[in-house]
């Protein structure tokens, strides 16, 4: 249902998916979707924020789920089960920021709100009169009369999404310089020497004694201030590779790794969804995963092949939650890393292969996404694919002295005839573990 700018229709869904949909281009800035849950008008506390660096509010009832290209369209998702929106949240706001620019350089800006349950559309506004904002309400849920309702706003802002969000009541982090390094620092200790060759793969026994997991830092004191909401990113380049977790305030919780596919050229009928790439007459089935090498030398890989999902609470401290082979789980593949142990780690490598379904990633292009439960998510894209690879190193992340550091990798590397992608990768970064076939 298209609707004017003011105008309001009822939504009859217990749950709906909000679509914030543009075409992307070279010059086009990047958007990202946000909601705020409202009392009287504002926030309650900033917990009731919901964006790319806090991606679900505490009540479970709304959720930011990420963007999807598809060709040059791009969306933005949230997902609002209004069936358990808490009684004194009033109303929903829908808004959007653009990052590099004003969303009168955004062409096709629109919001669609749709049925969870069955994809049928409720409502569809098309923005169509956005000069030179960066920040901009789109519309917004609202109860009415025991029900609920959604009304198309069209309400821009030139302060960005720091300046939408105050206006609302959130407390806002500016960014700051880094503190000076200071003049000493002890060295670090000595890790204990690797293991001899030959060590079991894919995945060897986890050691007799787990390392220790890091201190949690302590609570604040009573009644001080919550801290306020971080809205930065990170963005690698091949001028800047590398970020600190610690630096970026990622240094406990999880780490949440996803990989987005758009499909280009002669594959353009096909569909892309976090990790997954499903042709519309056949499946090419991409494996998430990573080699680690912990602190007392254990070495292995978190993968699907070989049913070697890892763990979380335990070592490898990494764990692939499943193998989406059919493309039909919402969320795809994900790679998680349990930060509460970050120094159990040496290193870890993540990387993506081609199971089946292609003989390269050659047309396919990937966005990779790392976002810690505390700091500001790590993003960047790879390069084009000219080689026929069928594995993607995509991260490698190393433990520098306590401080975890990503590096983007975006390499693509060709086996020779009759070696394994894994054992390649291997090869090229030094692990030397000994392989053997496997399958799912």
């Amino acid at each position: 249902m298209a609707m004017r700018k003011g105008a309001n229709v009822q939504v009859p869904a217990s749950a709906v998916r909000v679509e914030l949909g543009w075409r992307g281009g070279p010059q086009v800035p990047d958007v990202d979707a946000s909601a705020l849950l409202l009392a009287a008008g504002k926030v309650r506390s900033d917990d009731d924020f919901v964006f790319y660096n806090q991606a679900t509010h505490s009540s479970g009832a709304v959720r930011y789920d990420g963007k999807r290209p598809a060709g040059d369209a791009v969306t933005d998702t949230l997902l609002v089960d209004l069936g358990t929106v808490e009684p004194e949240i009033e109303t929903v706001v829908l808004a959007a920021s653009a990052d590099g620019g004003t969303f009168g350089q955004v062409p096709g800006l629109h919001i669609r709100v749709l049925d969870a349950a069955s994809g049928a559309e409720i409502a569809r506004f098309d923005s169509e009169d956005a000069t030179v904002e960066t920040a901009f309400v789109l519309g917004e849920l609202y109860r009415r009369q025991g029900g609920w309702k959604f009304r198309a706003v069209g309400q821009g802002y030139g302060s960005g999404l720091a300046g939408l969000a105050t206006d609302f009541g959130i407390s806002v982090e500016e960014p700051q310089q880094a503190p000076a390094a200071p003049a000493a620092a002890p060295a670090a200790a000595p890790v204990t020497a690797p293991p001899p060759a030959g060590a079991a793969a894919p995945l060897p026994p986890p050691p007799q004694t787990a390392p220790a997991a890091v201190p949690a830092p302590a609570a604040p004191p009573a009644g001080a201030p919550a801290a306020p909401v971080r809205l930065t990113k990170v963005t690698l380049t091949k001028e800047a590779p590398t970020v600190s977790l610690t630096k970026q305030g990622g240094t406990s919780g999880v780490l949440r790794v996803n990989l987005n596919w758009e499909v280009r050229k002669q594959f353009q009928g096909w569909q892309a969804k976090l990790g997954k790439v499903m042709a519309l007459h056949g499946d090419l089935d991409l494996d998430l995963g990573a080699f680690f090498e912990l602190a007392d030398g254990t070495k292995g890989v978190v993968q699907a092949l070989g049913n070697a999902f890892g763990a979380l609470h335990q070592p490898p401290f990494i764990h692939l939650d499943a193998d989406d082979r059919t493309g039909a789980r919402a969320s795809g593949e994900n790679l998680t890393v349990n930060l509460d142990h970050k120094d159990a780690f040496r290193r870890i490598l993540v990387f993506v292969t081609i199971y089946e379904g292609a003989r390269s990633f050659a047309n396919l292009s990937a966005t990779v996404t790392l976002t810690p439960q505390a700091g500001a998510p790590v993003d960047f894209s790879l390069d084009e694919c000219t080689v026929p690879s069928r594995v993607c190193a995509l991260a490698l992340i190393t433990n520098q002295g306590g401080d975890l550091v990503v590096q983007r990798e975006a390499r693509y590397l060709v086996p020779d005839r009759g070696v394994s992608p894994q054992r390649t990768l291997d090869h090229a970064y030094g692990w030397g573990m000994n392989w053997t076939p496997g399958r799912k």
